[in-house]
């Protein structure tokens, strides 16, 4: 049996088990816009925008796809795409202002649109941190600052107190990897420091501030599902046989992927890695204590998955070496994937690593159920005079993914659930508004949604709980 997909025959489709949850994710910076309504204050996002040159074409967090003010319209998009789950993160600076009193309107808001997720029979799952922490806790020293763990701790209380009656999923942080390194070492993201050894304290006290704000969803939420969402991508020797590229995959895979695996699912910190931080102070900040904390048992992991890496420990020409986020890992390069198609973000599509990525966390660490809770691409979408954009990478990039999420079923994976980065088209970090990742088209003058043909696609996949196979 064969089915056609862009025209393709492909073989019939490859099921999912019943009950898989299907959904999108946002981030509130990214997405609300309103940014000085209803008492919210600055996010360090807000001051780093206002940076000459930080922002691709001096782009700001407002209006951003003003989800704000239109979020039941987008609410009435994801019902009519089929969508089970819905991932929104909370915003420090609307819930507790400046880090301070908790602000009511702020959860007002957040409460609003958990009502009508419900009303629409779809799931709410809450992220507390997607990198946008108060500008004034900034100011006090940022997650550089052990406090600001605690500061966290009472930001994730106000938020399960009002919404965990209703919001059965919760993240803690979202991606603490590049909060630390991108935020702390290289600069690239707020608040744009490169302070090596800020980097590695932020890194330590964002996994406190989960271990922390955990037990306070508990305390209100006990029968959520609660856990955190990490960036996990493969990383690759380029020359199995070469020490210098096995210690580069090394030193590399300790940075993006074992610094947070391993004390969230195992209670402790890697010893090669202490060891290649130990310079920067990074033990100094680990006090009694902490690690129990940042160990305790999770009910789900999530995986924002985008491409793998393929490292060398030998620079030469055509590989790019690596930056200051790689902190301790000098003398580290980048080996282009010349095999590989890139989305408009320059990244490889490398579907294959979805599957290594989920296999290796089943494989290798204490059981956890998982779920992709990002995995998208940008692609310079345009709309046709009809109005029909007919986004084809991005539906074959789509399904090419899915098809490596079911592989991973198939390996004995427990992976229960798959979310799209991203609904809408959105505020893209430092790339402001130059990159589109949205199965939603976004006009930034009008505010006018349109589906794209990856927005059709996927609500097909929905509703066949299954992906078109391989090519026939």
């Amino acid at each position: 049996m064969s089915m056609s997909v862009l025209g393709e025959e492909v073989t019939a489709g490859l099921e999912f088990p019943p009950g898989f949850r299907w959904g999108v994710s946002t981030a509130a910076f990214q997405i609300e816009g309103a940014t000085t309504v209803d008492g919210r204050t600055d996010s360090i996002w807000d001051a780093f925008c206002r940076r000459p040159g930080a922002v691709v074409g001096g782009d700001t967090g407002d209006p951003a796809a003003d989800h704000y003010h239109r979020f039941r319209d987008d609410v009435a998009l994801m019902a009519e795409l089929g969508l089970g789950v819905y991932r929104f993160s909370v915003a420090w600076s609307r819930v507790r202002p400046d880090g301070g009193a908790v602000n009511p309107k702020g959860l007002d808001f957040y409460e609003r649109l958990v009502d009508a997720l419900l009303e629409r029979g779809i799931t709410p799952w809450a992220t507390l941190y997607h990198f946008d922490l108060p500008q004034a806790l900034e100011e006090d020293g940022g997650w550089a600052n052990r406090d600001t763990a605690y500061r966290f701790a009472g930001f994730a209380e106000a938020a399960a107190e009002r919404l965990g009656d209703r919001v059965p999923f919760w993240s803690t942080l979202n991606e603490p990897w590049c909060s630390a390194f991108l935020g702390y070492a290289k600069g690239i993201h707020a608040p744009g420091r490169q302070e090596s050894r800020a980097a590695v304290a932020s890194a330590h006290h964002l996994l406190l501030a989960h271990g922390l704000g955990l037990a306070e969803i508990r305390r209100y939420a006990p029968d959520a599902e609660s856990g955190i969402t990490l960036n996990l991508y493969p990383v690759r020797a380029e020359d199995e046989s070469s020490a210098a590229d096995l210690d580069a995959a090394r030193r590399v895979d300790g940075l993006q992927n074992r610094l947070f695996l391993d004390p969230v699912l195992r209670g402790q910190y890697p010893d090669d890695l202490l060891a290649d931080l130990e310079p920067f102070g990074f033990g100094d900040h680990v006090r009694d204590g902490d690690l129990e904390l940042i160990g305790a048992p999770i009910d789900q992991m999530g995986i924002n998955y985008y491409r793998g890496y393929e490292v060398t420990g030998t620079l030469r020409p055509g590989v790019e070496p690596g930056g200051l986020e790689w902190v301790g890992a000098d003398g580290i390069g980048f080996v282009p994937d010349v095999a590989a198609s890139v989305t408009h973000s320059g990244w490889s599509v490398q579907p294959d690593g979805l599957a290594e990525t989920l296999v290796r966390v089943h494989r290798e660490y204490p059981a956890v159920p998982l779920y992709v809770t990002e995995n998208g691409a940008a692609y310079p979408d345009s709309m046709r005079p009809d109005g029909w954009i007919d986004d084809v990478e991005r539906v074959e990039f789509l399904a090419a993914h899915l098809r490596a999420a079911h592989a991973a079923l198939a390996r004995g994976v427990d992976l229960r659930g798959f979310s799209y980065w991203s609904l809408l088209d959105n505020f893209e970090w430092a790339e402001g508004y130059s990159k589109r990742f949205g199965l939603v088209h976004v006009d930034y003058g009008s505010q006018v949604r349109t589906l794209k043909r990856s927005a059709h696609f996927y609500a097909q996949v929905i509703r066949d709980n299954a992906v078109p196979g391989t090519p026939a």
